[in-house]
């Protein structure tokens, strides 16, 4: 089944440990959490000490995208929080090599992701050493954008990739994610479906949950 990550991005922060909680009793897999720093990307949104703060109202994996300049600085940090998968820029150059080492050797699932502006082929040399692929199909650093199909051929290129070389491999996907473009990004590979607006929205997330889980990705 597909699996499916709200991004805590899009939820409710005066109560972030209830959404978090109420997430997972919908049926996440994973909690998605978004960390910008103001420098990598415009915003800033939450740090390590907020994700030790939720990380006892589930149980789910947290699953921390690191849209942050030298990500290799913060990796102990987020593993200590609770982190249970990391997953860098590619567009961090040498240093997304140094933290996906760190990431690994501290017995984490370590991930890598591009921007849709930034060629497919920026994976190659990450693949290898990966547990997840992050297709953003929409800009980093912005929640509500609009999907942006030209993230297709990427899901693709991961995909075919992991049924080659690495079975294990999650290809996820994360910007402008609904019912419609989740059963597009499903069908052409992706794993894991991220989403927060469309979700956090919904009085009730469960049902739509549950939709998407049968999806079939991957």
């Amino acid at each position: 089944m597909t699996k499916v990550a709200p991004s805590i991005l899009s939820s409710d922060f005066s109560r972030l440990g209830e959404e978090v909680s109420s997430a997972e009793k919908a049926g996440a897999d994973w909690i998605h959490i978004d960390v910008m720093d103001g420098v990598f990307v415009p915003n800033i949104t939450i740090g390590p000490a907020v994700v030790s703060a939720i990380r006892g109202f589930a149980s789910a994996p947290f699953d921390v995208h690191l849209m942050i300049e030298r990500p290799s600085r913060y990796v102990g940090a987020f593993a200590d929080a609770g982190a249970d998968m990391i997953t860098v820029h590619a567009e961090a150059g040498d240093d997304a090599d140094a933290a996906i080492r760190d990431i690994s050797d501290r017995g984490l699932k370590a991930g890598i992701t591009l921007n849709p502006g930034t060629p497919v082929s920026s994976l190659d040399r990450y693949l290898d050493r990966v547990d997840l692929v992050l297709v953003m199909s929409v800009q980093a650093g912005f929640g509500g954008q609009s999907f942006r199909s030209e993230c297709l051929p990427k899901i693709a290129y991961a995909r075919e990739y992991a049924e080659a070389h690495s079975p294990g491999m999650e290809v996820s996907v994360d910007g402008g994610i609904n019912r419609e473009t989740g059963r597009m990004c499903a069908d052409a590979g992706a794993s894991v479906l991220v989403a927060g607006s469309y979700l956090f929205k919904l009085g009730d997330m469960a049902p739509e949950i549950a939709l998407w889980k049968g999806f079939g990705g991957g």
